[in-house]
């Protein structure tokens, strides 16, 4: 072994010093290791300012290297034997549950309004509100489902089912992009009938374990603990029959005060299940209008029981078992929807001819008054007819035409009448051209033309009652006498003795210039509690049963109105911006209404459309 240099007795170390034209360098710089130089270290030294070439590769070092001293283990050794600690007992944990016969390991997903993603594992581990979520199983495949908690009030609000149809959307687009799937552009449009090939039904999740289902330890009620209010469902009668395996039911709680959107709606929702082959129920609990058997009668009854309720999902539309409702109208009814049934070869009004049948097949079905209004339509149109009769001999009899007029909140889709309404003179106008022309330009002879116009007529019908008082229509035929609106002039007229006491009421008022949607939300309300009451929260005060019988007559006025000018009149004028106007079409028929011109809009040049978004 060669003898050791020792350096420590020189006493003249030899130092190069670095010429003015190299950097000063670190000498941890050659040897792989970082210097501390910090002013309060014990370790700091001048050695930065010597420059020493590196050594030899082929010789050992002269001294060696320094070695740092530790009085225990570093902390990276601490934290990987922590880790492996950790990811032992989670393997232990995944390995048992895995084994487990029936178990399941999903990771669940969801979105909440403000887009933050959160994600838990574990087999019962559920929002406790309704949601899309994402789950993947034990076999790492990702599908989406929507949870609805067997213990959630059916049916949902209106937000809330307006809240799932737009998380479906985001939920289904992270499921596809966990499978490598591009998800479609903007622009393209998704067809109507198009099956998430990653969606699962709610039935088939709890199948699968990925939802527990009314069975499930998370949930001690059965669905039928909270069942809403479906029209005719009666379960005594129910007993002996199966689920239903695919369903529509339509809810007819809505925001809009405006009952003709709703029928639209409804009658469309029942031609739509009709052709897909669905049962179709209707719930009522929550409707402005009180009970639906107040107004018409129960819908026909399917040959089954309705589905658990949070079986009921307003999206994606090849659901089980589908929800409908004015806040996922848009959902169902929407772009891809008049893209798979308007007749796209076509222009002019035959464009719309199959969203007309759906509704058609829903009126023919639903549009059924209760056992007091529909004995009184009956005899109403027959009255009317022999009014328009014209005496035995003659060929032809008056005409008679139906006129709808629209005021209240509701304005024109003209322009130059849009911050008004459309002039009453128009109506009578075009009333008289509509007589003249029929009459003209029917076989007559001698004078039988001149005695059919005398038998022709003009039947009104009107949420504003001063338009009966009007000049254009004073000495009209209202369509209906069996329930109208009055004015506060009207209601003044028929207590005109003031002098005597009379317990304290609220200010009278009527409904001058027509129907207004805060007028409706606050029948039955005093003005001190309409006052701290906005508009939001009139919609979701609890009524009082003395504004339920308020509302229902007002709902019989309106179907009243349409039954008797819908099927009394040989022709209707209307304004195509109120949705009663396109149910008289409905109500019409497409051979009469369109077909012959008999239903005229004066509204624009617009022909008809069923929904409008």
């Amino acid at each position: 072994m060669p003898p050791t240099l020792d350096l420590s007795q020189s006493t003249h170390a030899k130092m190069i010093v670095s010429p003015p034209r190299l950097n000063l360098r670190r000498a941890a710089s050659y040897q792989h290791e970082k210097a501390t130089i910090s002013a309060s270290s014990s370790r700091f030294n001048f050695n930065h300012l010597m420059f020493s070439p590196p050594p030899s590769p082929g010789l050992p070092a002269l001294v060696p290297r320094p070695r740092r001293s530790s009085t225990g283990p570093r902390p990276s050794r601490v934290l990987r034997l922590i880790a492996w600690i950790i990811g032992l007992v989670l393997a232990t944990f995944v390995v048992r549950a895995v084994l487990k016969k029936n178990v399941q390991v999903p990771v669940v997903r969801w979105v909440l309004d403000d887009r933050e993603e959160y994600e838990m594992v574990g087999q019962y581990v559920l929002p406790d509100f309704p949601t899309p979520i994402a789950v993947t199983d034990r076999s790492g495949r990702s599908k989406w489902t929507v949870s609805i908690p067997p213990t959630y009030d059916f049916p949902l609000t209106t937000k809330e089912y307006s809240d799932i149809c737009a998380k479906c959307q985001e939920v289904a687009a992270h499921v596809r992009e966990l499978h490598g799937r591009a998800n479609p552009s903007q622009q393209a449009q998704t067809p109507y009938y198009y099956e998430d090939p990653y969606f699962l039904d709610v039935g088939d999740a709890e199948k699968r374990g990925l939802l527990p289902g009314v069975e499930g330890k998370a949930w001690k009620v059965t669905a039928r603990a909270q069942d809403g209010h479906l029209v005719g469902d009666r379960a005594d009668g129910l007993v002996d029959k199966s689920t239903c395996k695919t369903s529509l039911t339509f809810v007819l709680e809505s925001t809009d005060a405006g009952l003709g959107p709703t029928l639209m709606m409804l009658w469309m929702a029942y031609g739509l299940a009709q052709r897909e082959k669905r049962s179709f129920f209707i719930d009522d609990s929550r409707w402005a209008y009180g009970d639906y058997t107040a107004i018409f009668k129960a819908p026909p009854t399917p040959d089954c029981v309705p589905p658990p309720r949070h079986e009921m999902l307003p999206c994606p539309h090849n659901a089980r078992h589908l929800v409908v409702s004015a806040a996922t109208a848009p959902e169902t009814f929407g772009n891809s929807f008049n893209l798979e049934y308007e007749n796209l070869h076509r222009n002019n009004v035959d464009r719309e001819r199959p969203l007309y049948d759906l509704a058609r097949v829903g009126y023919e079905s639903l549009f059924r008054l209760n056992d007091d209004d529909q004995p009184y339509v009956e005899n109403r149109i027959k009255e009317l007819r022999a009014m328009a009769k014209v005496t035995e001999g003659n060929y032809n009899d008056g005409m008679i035409v139906g006129v709808h007029i629209r005021h209240g909140d509701l304005h024109p889709y003209e322009y130059q009448y849009n911050g008004a309404y459309i002039p009453l003179n128009l109506y009578t106008q075009k009333a008289r051209e509509i007589v003249e022309e029929y009459h003209n330009s029917s076989t007559t002879l001698g004078g039988e033309d001149v005695v059919a116009k005398q038998h022709s007529f003009a039947i009104v019908a009107s949420d504003d009652p001063d338009v009966f008082e009007t000049e254009e229509f004073s000495g009209s035929t209202r369509a209906q006498e069996q329930i109208k609106l009055a004015s506060k002039q009207h209601i003044q007229k028929a207590n005109p003795d003031k002098s005597v006491m009379h317990k304290f009421v609220d200010e009278t008022f009527g409904w001058e210039g027509g129907f207004f949607a805060s007028m409706f939300w606050n029948l039955g309300r005093t003005t001190i509690n309409n006052a701290n009451a906005g508009d939001e929260l009139q919609t979701t005060l609890q009524p009082s049963a003395e504004t339920m019988r308020l509302r229902g007559l007002i709902g019989r006025a309106y179907v009243l109105d349409l039954a008797v000018l819908g099927q009394a009149s040989d022709a209707v004028i209307c304004t195509m911006s109120a949705m009663g106007c396109r149910l008289l079409a409905v109500i019409m028929g497409w051979e009469k209404a369109m077909e012959d011109g008999r239903w005229v809009n004066i509204d624009g040049d617009y022909q008809w459309t069923a929904l409008s978004f």
